[in-house]
């Protein structure tokens, strides 16, 4: 049986890993608990999330358990990662309301009961610190001359509004997360963007220092399209998970529009598909790519997922009457969503 990194790396999800053997050993040792932080600047995720959430639900599938931390207490910071200029700082009433829409969207995903998932909120830690304490027995630990060459530093120092020094503060945070994680729940794995890498580091380094223990990181690559834009973004902006912000309708032709160049990548990324149903899908596409099987079977799932098992139906329903169909026969859920799709 593959190893559970290998089938990550298979799909897609793998750019760099630290101590890769020992990682290795790690998940075929039974259930390890692993966690990627989320932050909770809205009340949705969108489709950029996907590559975190599916990770965590592989984990999850594979027999670990995942942890979903949401950044309540750096939220008030603002990560400068990603970023060239400082993020809007986020109040403790706007972070309570956007955990709520958060874990629901990750309840499509993982399953929290019996804490095979957990989420759990930083705040909880990082807001009961006390600053000269914190400085002493963990700033002690990390070097300035380090941290400033980290890829999400360089860009902001580079930048015309320049670091502050509340985010300077970011990468020592989250690594003191890491290390709560892996002292209060077992968590020996961070996984996360490869714009987290810096960070991810950080905290693995920590632990070793403090603890003495092992820890890994994983980071994912950054997922373009073939035309080499940003994967989620639309003309009018961000794929939302919320139906609220993009409708079912909007989301099911998002996927359905995807490149064929693509499609296969995203089939291997974005769903539970095993290769050989992927790779029977590639072979139809090349034979037919007009019928577009590979877009729909990704449309589909995915609506399902997001949106519930009525959803995709409904959707494919309204792309038919507003394509030309016959609306007396089509679903009442098809005419809702025709009706949303005309005033979008």
């Amino acid at each position: 049986m593959a190893n559970l990194l290998e089938i990550l790396r298979e799909r897609g999800f793998i750019e760099q890993t630290t101590h890769e053997e020992e990682l290795k050993s790690y998940l075929e040792t039974g259930k390890a608990t692993c966690y990627i932080g989320f932050d909770p600047t809205a009340s949705s995720l969108h489709v950029g999330s996907l590559v975190p959430i599916m990770s965590l639900a592989h984990m999850q599938r594979h027999g670990h358990r995942p942890i979903a931390l949401v950044g309540g207490g750096t939220g008030l910071v603002g990560d400068p990662s990603g970023k060239t200029e400082m993020r809007k700082l986020l109040t403790a009433e706007m972070v309570d309301k956007n955990t709520i829409g958060i874990k629901k969207q990750l309840s499509r995903f993982l399953d929290f009961k019996e804490d095979k998932a957990l989420m759990v909120n930083n705040a909880d830690w990082l807001t009961k610190l006390e600053y000269i304490p914190f400085l002493r027995d963990i700033g002690r630990h990390f070097s300035v001359n380090r941290m400033i060459k980290a890829e999400s530093y360089k860009i902001r120092l580079d930048s015309e509004e320049g670091l502050t020094f509340i985010e300077f503060n970011y990468m020592v945070l989250q690594a003191y997360d890491f290390l709560e994680l892996f002292k209060n729940y077992d968590c020996k794995i961070q996984m996360g963007g490869s714009d987290q890498w810096g960070n991810i580091v950080a905290g693995v380094e920590l632990i070793r220092r403090v603890s003495q223990g092992a820890a890994f990181g994983i980071t994912f690559p950054l997922i373009t399209t073939s035309s080499g834009e940003k994967m989620g973004k639309t003309a009018k902006g961000a794929v939302w998970l919320d139906a609220e912000n993009t409708p079912p309708y909007e989301y099911y032709q998002f996927w359905i529009n995807t490149d064929d160049r693509d499609v296969s990548r995203f089939l291997r990324m974005f769903s539970f598909r095993q290769r050989a149903e992927i790779e029977a899908l590639d072979e139809e596409l090349a034979r037919r790519p007009a019928a577009r099987a590979s877009q729909r079977a990704l449309a589909q799932e995915l609506t399902a997922l997001v949106h519930g098992d009525g959803a995709a139906p409904a959707a494919d329903e309204a792309a038919d009457v507003l394509f030309g169909g016959d609306p007396t026969k089509a679903s009442e859920a098809a005419l809702d969503a025709v009706a949303v799709a005309q005033v979008v």
